[in-house]
């Protein structure tokens, strides 16, 4: 194919009016596009801001209710949850992620209440919200995470939540094999229809530690959690790890963090072609946050633009603590 060459071709020249550009735009970023995360905490009328996310908060669970209602009216599909647990409900063996009555039970049953089905619930499946030592998993003697032991508990926590009406059960925790244990496990239980979303490319990654002083497990944690989330430095096992997450049962992956990592969403996308999301982590977001409150850039540009390399580069929807934002700009 022989290229056209100027003056015959201008690219400029699709780009020279609004209409225009927008006609020949390849990329399309809607509300529909996100997914809002949220920090559920004890107490009635709480609005707590966190200190390291500006803008953010935990909500008691009656004001959770309330955000999944604004949520509706802005179009965003799907919210998802973590729990700040209190430190006397933390254990070494984080039971309390078992309680039927549990903060993350209690805001599913109020969201249902609340929106019914006009909107989902995604859940996040890991211990380390109900840990004392903050790790994803039960711990041997020498404080290494234990795999299979693990997977028991997290196969209890899922049907727990699912019990309590969750849409999507997305394990955060990367064990090996807890997918096809969750799956087996939700089918058994009639739960044919809950969806899991597998965090399936985790890394270890520096730019978690706002996350962790939001749902109250930073202080706590002990050690690091290299033995179980990805190394930063790899792609291909990327690829491997999406591949089993499927085969067990996933119907949809993530990769964790956003904007670091999209080489590996547009990796996945392309290998697998599967519904691949990402989520733009709590330090991504405190960078915007920053930059915004400096001056650096004006944050609803910054906001949109981020959010829109994720759809370039292949995610069929972004977890985002700019959801409400983002949507109130994209529907004028």
């Amino acid at each position: 194919m022989t290229s056209a060459s100027f003056p015959a071709t201008r690219l400029r020249r699709p780009r020279a009016t609004s209409w225009s550009r927008a006609l020949h735009r390849e990329t399309l970023l809607t509300s529909a596009d996100l997914i809002w995360p949220l920090f559920v905490s004890e107490g009635a009328g709480v609005e707590e801001p966190i200190g390291s996310l500006p803008g953010v908060s935990r909500w008691s669970v009656e004001r959770i209710a309330d955000r999944a209602k604004e949520a509706v009216g802005l179009g965003i599909p799907c919210l998802a949850l973590f729990p700040n647990t209190p430190k006397d409900r933390r254990s070494d063996d984080g039971a309390e992620a078992l309680n039927p009555d549990n903060l993350m039970c209690r805001a599913i049953r109020a969201i249902r209440d609340a929106c019914g089905d006009a909107i989902g619930v995604l859940t996040d499946v890991a211990l380390d919200p109900y840990t004392a030592h903050g790790q994803d998993g039960l711990l041997d003697a020498g404080g290494y995470v234990l795999n299979d032991a693990t997977v028991e508990m997290l196969v209890r926590q899922s049907l727990n939540q699912a019990a309590a009406g969750a849409d999507i059960i997305a394990p955060s925790d990367m064990m090996d094999g807890r997918i096809g244990a969750i799956r087996d496990a939700l089918e058994s239980a009639g739960h044919h229809n809950v969806q899991i979303m597998s965090y399936a490319a985790k890394y270890a990654s520096a730019f978690y530690g706002p996350f962790r002083d939001a749902v109250g497990s930073g202080g706590l944690l002990k050690g690091d959690k290299k033995s179980y989330q990805m190394d930063p430095a790899n792609g291909e096992e990327a690829l491997r790890e999406v591949a089993l997450d499927l085969a067990e049962g996933a119907d949809s992956v993530m990769v964790k963090p956003g904007l670091p990592y999209l080489d590996i969403v547009r990796r996945v996308k392309d290998r697998f072609e599967v519904p691949v999301f990402a989520y733009q982590v709590s330090g991504e977001y405190a960078m915007i946050e920053a930059a915004a409150a400096a001056g650096a850039g004006k944050r609803e540009d910054l906001v949109l633009e981020t959010l829109l390399a994720f759809k370039r580069a292949g995610c069929s929807g972004v977890l985002t603590y700019h959801a409400p934002l983002a949507a109130r700009l994209l529907n004028g």
